[in-house]
């Protein structure tokens, strides 16, 4: 049986958000009726109020357009310069738009700029039909990513959010596709973050300039505000999917059926003010240099080691306990032993609770000694000297 080594080492702490007079209270104080708060690089729900309850989402509809057009990108379905041509339907979307024309043409960078900042419907249309072919085929594909992502108080009708039948979320659903979008996609916030910016209509009766203003007037009125995407209709009322960073915390805000912008814009603030006073985050990037481990029976005597990444933590209890990380490694390996095989774990305790792990893994592969191998070690140790 091999014995575990436990190395009890105390981790410099990384407290990212330092508690304050705001900690005292026991939630956020919030009007609209479905809020969620959540930390975006753990996935930890902060605070909730009714947020699975299904209601019309209007343009925030636009995350999950987003999310299928950054993916379609990666996957190199298209790219930033590949040129969209406008069509009759995509061009008589009502509502939020940019005043696109049927056979007009953009590139995908500046149809993805109309949606991120001035919120376009007639531009949503066309991207979903540019990637499938039809603005339904490309709803299908919402709604297959909705299901992967767990989203299962959410239904799409449309590609841009107007009011219709069927076409509804969540306050849950909404902060769970945001994140995809964000921690996924970080580049959205390139475009998010646009305040202002001209574009130019390419039309069979020429070129015009048009000036793109973002709907998302918390980025003005929030320091930490990052983004994400504005929505009201009369049936939807006011909603957000906001985004905001502090200090390296990176939070998101789910609010629904605000009774007006004003309002949806209060929530946000001060569902992010109450996160970042009640959030401590623990964070070790695991930097330290592991010892290699003796190999038995294998081509060579000791194998090297590496974490299998960084470690983060979010806690909000307020415990003031000191994170401490035990390594529990063998004290031998028995060839032979593959790159990548896990051969132990950093384990991360906050006072008596463990609160998570990361696995440890074999940086190189030792293969297991033959008979020839053993031969020529041994010649080679005679006649040449131990190597």
């Amino acid at each position: 049986m091999k014995k575990l080594l436990c190395l009890i080492l105390p981790v410099l702490l990384l407290i990212i958000c330092p508690l304050s007079v705001a900690a005292s209270a026991s939630e956020p104080e919030t009007s609209a009726p479905s809020v969620l708060l959540m930390d975006a690089d753990t996935g930890t729900i902060l605070y909730a109020k009714d947020e699975t309850t299904e209601r019309p989402l209007a343009s925030v509809t636009k995350v999950m357009t987003m999310l299928l057009i950054f993916e379609a990108i990666d996957a190199g379905q298209i790219s930033l310069e590949d040129t969209v041509t406008v069509s009759e339907h995509a061009a008589g979307m009502g509502g939020s738009q940019v005043y696109l024309e049927a056979g007009e043409t953009q590139t995908v960078d500046t149809m993805i700029k109309c949606i991120a900042v001035a919120s376009a419907n007639d531009a949503s249309v066309a991207m979903a039909e540019f990637i499938s072919g039809s603005e339904d085929t490309f709803v299908e594909s919402m709604n297959a990513r909705a299901a992967e992502l767990g989203m299962e108080h959410t239904h799409f009708a449309n590609a841009c959010g107007l009011d219709a039948d069927g076409h509804y979320s969540c306050a849950l659903d909404i902060a769970l596709m945001s994140r995809e979008l964000t921690v996924n996609h970080p580049e959205v916030f390139d475009y998010t973050s646009i305040w202002m910016e001209d574009i130019t209509h390419h039309t069979a009766k020429g070129d015009s300039t048009f000036t793109l203003s973002s709907t998302n007037k918390f980025l003005r009125q929030y320091e930490y505000a990052t983004g994400l995407k504005t929505g009201s209709t009369s049936q939807a009322k006011f909603c957000l999917a906001a985004t905001a960073t502090r200090d390296d915390v990176n939070l998101i805000a789910a609010i629904m059926a605000a009774e007006d912008s004003a309002a949806r814009i209060a929530d946000a603030v001060s569902l992010f003010n109450w996160g970042f006073a009640n959030c401590t985050v623990y964070s070790d990037e695991n930097t330290d240099v592991l010892e290699d481990i003796p190999v038995t029976g294998g081509t060579k005597d000791a194998v090297a080691i590496a974490y299998g990444g960084a470690f983060r933590y979010l806690d909000t209890t307020g415990s003031g306990e000191t994170l401490e990380k035990s390594l529990s490694l063998p004290e031998s390996l028995a060839a032979p032993v593959a790159k990548g095989d896990v051969v132990g774990k950093a384990v991360y305790t906050l006072g008596a609770e463990t609160v998570g792990e990361v696995e440890i893994t074999a940086a190189e592969t030792v293969d297991e000694l033959t008979f020839r191998d053993a031969v020529n070690r041994l010649f080679r140790n005679l006649f040449f000297g131990k190597t």
